[in-house]
């Protein structure tokens, strides 16, 4: 089985669940309650906000 490759977003903001890039936002607040209320729903998951213009990572939540 051949799994896709995502490619990084060039701009704005990435959630990233447990490893795999998922929704972008335009913003760093939209990411950050994108992933607060990600991880209030599911505590388990692993949520990171990647920052495309750094191309850092940083805990979401």
């Amino acid at each position: 089985m051949v799994a896709i490759a995502r490619e990084l977003p060039v701009s704005g903001y990435a959630l990233e669940i447990d490893g795999r890039l998922k929704t972008e936002f335009a913003t760093r607040d939209g990411a950050k309650t994108g992933a607060r209320e990600l991880k209030e729903r599911f505590p388990m998951l692993r949520v990171r906000i990647y920052d495309a213009q750094t191309k850092t990572r940083e805990d979401g939540a």
